[in-house]
């Protein structure tokens, strides 16, 4: 990806979304995927600057804040490069940016370049990457995929949270600046095949389970904490 501080060209925030919390479904639906669901999955694109800082995007919320938000997870950094992917795979056009809950949409990295500690300045805020998303069934029942989770485990198309570092001004279009990568060992494919496959990997569960950046809730997952 470069070197920390060089502007990286190629990586750009193509879209920024926000999200209130909705109910949908029924709770009499035989089908678990048309069973009632409240989620702040959707998520809609934001034109013009948006304060961020150590709890999100000024205007979005979350409607399970156990699993999500806070601090350590302020932030869903997806992909864009995936969306075409998607969209051949499934034969759909109707969805991009936010599809998949994110509220920064970049291009030019993925779950393979992203690592685990890495600092990206986007104008006038920096954010530091935490931790893979783990997909949940919320996720399946948004896009009517039975078995998407274990696709998106299989794929590692989840994107990452990040936490804020520096609060400020962001706005879709701005360049993502690498600033500091101190764990360049943690790319994000292989914190999550660590996190979700520890029982085979111990040793390398312990090695994820010491690194500060991780999201504490994961350390003591890995049984640091």
């Amino acid at each position: 990806m470069g070197q920390p501080g060089v502007y990286l060209s190629r990586m750009i925030l193509e879209s920024l979304q926000v999200g209130q919390p909705r109910t949908v479904g029924s709770p009499d639906a035989a089908d678990p995927l048309e069973r009632s669901l409240t989620s702040a999955i959707w998520k809609e694109p934001v034109a013009g600057p948006v304060w961020l800082d150590t709890l999100g995007l000024h205007g979005d919320r979350q409607a399970d804040r156990k699993h999500h938000g806070g601090p350590w997870r302020a932030l869903l950094m997806y992909p864009a490069d995936h969306y075409a992917r998607w969209r051949a795979e499934w034969g759909r056009k109707d969805f991009g940016p936010g599809a998949f809950g994110e509220n920064l949409t970049v291009s030019g990295v993925t779950e393979d370049t992203a690592c685990l500690g890495d600092q990206f300045e986007i104008g006038e805020a920096l954010i530091e990457i935490t931790s893979p998303r783990a997909p949940c069934q919320t996720l399946a029942q948004r896009h009517g995929v039975k078995d998407l989770v274990k696709v998106i485990r299989q794929n590692h198309r989840h994107g990452w949270y990040l936490r804020v570092l520096r609060s400020g001004w962001v706005e879709a279009g701005q360049a993502v600046v690498l600033r500091d990568r101190p764990y360049p060992q943690w790319p994000i494919t292989r914190v999550a095949e660590v996190k979700w496959d520890m029982a085979n990997r111990p040793d390398e569960a312990a090695l994820l389970a010491a690194c500060p950046a991780l999201i504490p809730e994961w350390r003591v997952a890995l049984g640091a904490l």
